[in-house]
């Protein structure tokens, strides 16, 4: 997240934004008069240029997170991965829990307010849309590899398995049309579910993650569970930035991207469709 000089804040701005949970291309709707919000002692104010999508967007909108105990309350403003220039900084004491609730105020917005904590500065190699694509992808995959002391995985996280902690065999799986791409990533053994069983496959594992909760791939008989535990991006992204300067670790991005601001609807629909082959980014957003 770069620094910036002083700038024009505007006294409102626009967001994508729901106010009932249902399907995201029945509820989310532009709103170009927004407040701009103040900032507390353990915040920043961000103007957003880029921010990407996870399944988490949609499945939130449907309602999927409203029992979690914090979760925000509607209406609900999308979005957890973003990379844009910090405007406005308090002066207070750091706050050690901020940002551990979900968040009513996302990325898909001109502007967002989020603690001071879960903020990391751009790697310098890397373009504001792959750095977009990063936080979240980087918080689960990393937190359950590091979790786990990972020597194999099936599913997500095959460049840090591979390059990082030293997975000496990585399995992935994934549908026929992606098979070539998770080879790409370093996957020695590719899985196609819709043929395979991985559960059948005379190769064990020890440990098999799980990146769908709720997939009909998440059974693991042969291996642990991982339970997912996200840290803060700034911890993870010190510890990823030598692999990320020298392309060991890189940002996948869906071909189909990045997308306008005005067509999220767009965008969130072709996520829903489980088509992506990376991440999917909403670029520029002004």
């Amino acid at each position: 997240m770069a620094a910036a000089p002083t700038e024009f804040i505007p006294s409102v701005y626009g967001v994508w934004v729901y106010s009932e949970g249902r399907k995201t291309a029945d509820v989310l709707s532009f709103d170009p008069s927004v407040v701009v919000p103040e900032i507390i002692e353990d915040q920043v104010l961000i103007k957003v240029v880029a921010a990407s999508l996870n399944p988490v967007d949609f499945k939130r909108a449907l309602g999927y997170l409203k029992n979690i105990e914090g979760d925000s309350p509607l209406p609900t403003i999308p979005g957890y991965d973003v990379a844009g220039v910090v405007v406005k900084i308090s002066h207070g004491d750091l706050n050690e829990k901020a940002m551990v609730k979900p968040n009513r105020l996302g990325s898909l917005a001109e502007y967002t307010v989020v603690g001071e904590r879960v903020l990391a500065l751009k790697p310098r190699n890397l373009s504001i849309i792959e750095a977009a694509s990063l936080p979240l992808a980087i918080e689960t995959a990393y937190g359950a590899l590091e979790r786990a002391e990972l020597f194999a995985v099936l599913g997500l996280g095959t460049h840090l398995a591979k390059h990082v902690f030293g997975a000496s065999r990585v399995a992935a799986i994934a549908s026929t049309k992606k098979l070539d791409l998770l080879r790409s990533l370093g996957a020695d053994l590719a899985i196609d579910y819709t043929k395979e069983n991985f559960e059948e496959q005379p190769e064990k594992f020890d440990v098999v993650g799980e990146g769908r909760k709720g997939s009909d791939n998440s059974r693991s008989n042969n291996a642990s569970g991982v339970q997912i535990c996200a840290h803060p991006y700034r911890v993870y992204l010190g510890e990823l930035k030598p692999y990320l300067k020298s392309g060991k670790v890189k940002p996948v991005l869906d071909p189909t991207g990045p997308y306008p601001f005005s067509k999220v609807v767009e965008a969130l629909g072709y996520l829903e469709t489980s088509r992506a082959t990376g991440k999917v980014v909403v670029y520029p957003i002004t």
